[in-house]
């Protein structure tokens, strides 16, 4: 009987959302996108990829600086 309930209880799902939420609520083809896309003073395209070509490219400075002080370079 417990076990029951307790089942019951863990998989129920409850949604719900206030009048105050909803009210700022915005629809668009952004609407679900967590950063600032049009009118940036730095175009989001150089963040993006700069953000990744550091991302790749600092194994590559690691790898450099350890052959260096190992003395194979």
């Amino acid at each position: 009987m417990f076990r029951q309930q307790l089942v019951r209880f863990s998989t129920r799902r409850a949604f719900s959302s206030s009048i105050r939420s909803q009210v700022h609520f915005k629809e668009g083809v952004y609407s679900n996108v967590p950063v600032k896309i049009h009118n940036r003073k730095i175009p989001y395209a150089i963040i993006h990829f700069g953000f990744f070509s550091l991302g790749f490219l600092v194994p590559f400075f690691a790898s450099y600086v350890q052959l260096k002080k190992s003395g194979l370079i």
